[in-house]
C-alpha cells in the first residue's frame, strides 16, 4: 500500500499533454492554447474617437467657456467605419462618432455635451487638452505583440481577442477520450427493469459526468459481468481510448477479477491500494502506454478516487498547469474520529466567506452512501497521522465546486 502522494507522483509521471488540434474559437472555450498568439496589426489600427463629439485642434479651444464659447467651422461628418477625407485646419472641426478615425490635423475630441450647434458651425464650451478622448492606434495591442501565450486557458475574453485579431481557428490541446467500464453481476443499466437484488449502474454515469466536467470526453462501454471473457472483451475495446477507467472488481474477493484481466490484456501494473479512505482498493497501470485506472466499486470511493487521481491526470493531458482543486481552511463544527495511517476524505458542507469558513460533515460516511456526495461541496482532508479532529479545530477542505465563489 502506498501513500496518496506516491500514487499521484506515479500517475502524473506517466501522463503527458496530448498533441494539438485546430478548432474554431468558440470550440476553444475552456481549453488550453497550444500556440503563441501574436498580433498581425495594431488594435485599434488608427487613432479613433472615444466619444460622440467633434475632432478639433486643441489650440483652437484656448479660452473656450460656457460664457465665451469658441465657434469652429464643421468641415466633415465622420461616422464609425468611414475614413476622413479632409484635414482639420485652423478654426475647423469634424463631427465624429464613437470609434470613428481621427482626421489629420485634429488632436482632441470635444464631447457633444460640451458643445452647441450654431448654424453650420459648432460652439465649443470647454477648453481641450491635446489627446482628450482619443484612443491611440495600438493602445490595446501592438503589431507583433505576444497577446495570448501558449498554455493559456481560453475564456470569453480570449475568444473576443482572437476574433479581434482575425483568428477564427486556433491550436489547442486535444481532449482525452476516456473509456468508462463498470463491472459486476449486481449491476443493471438505469433504464432496465430492476430486479430486487440488483443495483443501477450509477458509477458509469457519475464517472462520465466527472470526465465531462473537467473537459475530457467520456466513452461509456456499459457493464462488464464478472466473467473473464466479458471483462477481457471490454478492456480490449477500451484500448482505442486515451484513458481507461473501470470501477469495481479491484478488491480481494473471489469475483474481483479486474486486476487479473488487466494483466492478461497487457496492463503494466504500477500500484494497487492507496492509504486513503474511501478509495483504498485502487489499481493503476498502463495498457499500450495509456493510463488505466481500476477504481473501487462503491460509488463514493469511485468518485473520491477520481477527484484525487484521475482528474489531475486528465487536466495534465489537456495541457493545464493547475491540476488540483482549490483548498480552504475551515473550522469544524463537530469532532471526527479516524484510523491512524490512512488519509481521510470526509464529505462535508463548507459555509462562510470573508470572516472565515466553517465545515460540517454530510452525515453517515459509508462508501456506498452516494447522498453524502450529493450534499457535499467539499472534502475535509484529514492527514494520516491524525487520530481525531476536534470540534473547533481548523482543517483543510478540498472544494468540489465553485459554490463558495457565488453570491446571492
Amino acid at each position: 500500500m502506498i501513500s496518496v502522494e506516491q500514487a499521484l507522483d506515479r500517475i502524473l509521471g506517466t501522463v503527458s499533454p496530448l498533441p494539438a488540434e485546430k478548432v474554431g474559437i468558440l470550440e476553444a472555450l475552456g481549453r488550453v492554447l497550444a500556440e503563441d498568439i501574436r498580433a498581425g496589426r495594431d488594435i485599434p489600427p488608427t487613432d479613433n474617437s472615444a466619444m460622440d463629439g467633434y475632432a478639433v485642434r486643441h489650440e483652437d479651444t484656448e479660452g473656450a467657456s460656457q460664457r465665451d464659447p469658441v465657434v469652429l467651422e464643421i468641415v466633415e461628418d465622420i461616422p464609425a467605419g468611414v475614413y476622413p477625407e479632409k484635414r482639420i485646419g485652423k478654426g475647423q472641426a469634424a463631427r465624429v462618432m464613437t470609434g470613428a478615425p481621427i482626421p489629420p490635423g485634429a488632436d482632441a475630441v470635444i464631447r457633444v455635451e460640451d458643445t452647441r450647434r450654431e448654424g453650420h458651425g459648432v460652439a465649443v464650451l470647454v477648453r481641450a487638452e491635446a489627446g482628450l478622448d482619443i484612443r491611440r492606434a495600438g493602445e490595446d495591442v501592438r503589431a507583433g505583440e505576444l497577446v495570448i501565450p501558449t498554455g493559456t486557458v481560453i475564456r470569453p475574453a480570449e475568444v473576443g481577442m482572437l476574433a479581434a485579431l482575425g483568428r477564427s481557428f486556433v491550436a489547442v490541446r486535444q481532449r482525452p477520450l476516456v473509456a468508462i467500464l463498470a463491472t459486476g453481476d449486481e449491476l443493471m443499466e438505469i433504464d432496465e427493469n430492476l430486479e430486487p437484488w440488483k443495483i443501477k449502474n450509477s458509477n458509469g454515469y457519475a464517472l462520465a459526468a466527472q470526465v465531462r466536467e473537467c473537459g475530457a470526453v467520456p466513452m461509456q462501454l456499459g457493464i462488464a459481468r464478472d466473467r473473464r471473457e466479458d471483462l477481457k472483451d471490454k478492456f480490449l475495446a477500451a484500448r482505442r481510448a486515451d484513458v481507461i477507467l473501470s470501477s469495481g472488481g479491484v478488491s480481494v474477493g473471489e469475483y474481483d477479477l479486474v486486476k487479473d484481466i488487466m494483466g492478461e490484456v497487457g496492463n503494466d501494473m504500477l500500484f494497487w491500494r492507496v492509504a486513503m479512505r474511501p478509495g483504498r482498493p485502487l489499481a493503476f497501470g498502463t495498457l499500450g502506454g495509456k493510463p488505466l485506472f481500476g477504481l473501487p466499486g462503491n460509488p463514493v470511493s469511485s468518485m473520491v478516487s477520481f477527484e484525487q487521481f484521475v482528474r489531475p491526470a486528465l487536466l495534465k493531458m489537456m495541457g493545464h498547469r493547475r491540476l488540483f482543486r482549490r483548498t480552504v481552511r475551515a473550522t469544524l463544527t463537530e469532532s471526527i474520529a479516524k484510523k491512524r495511517g490512512l488519509r481521510y476524505f470526509i464529505r462535508a458542507v463548507v459555509e462562510g466567506g470573508q470572516g472565515g469558513y466553517t465545515v460540517t460533515t454530510t452525515g453517515a460516511q459509508g462508501s456506498g452512501i452516494l447522498k453524502s456526495m450529493v450534499r457535499a461541496n467539499g472534502l475535509v482532508v484529514l492527514p494520516e497521522e491524525m487520530e481525531r479532529a476536534q470540534r473547533g479545530e481548523e482543517v483543510t477542505v478540498q472544494l468540489l465546486d465553485a459554490s463558495l465563489d457565488l453570491v446571492e
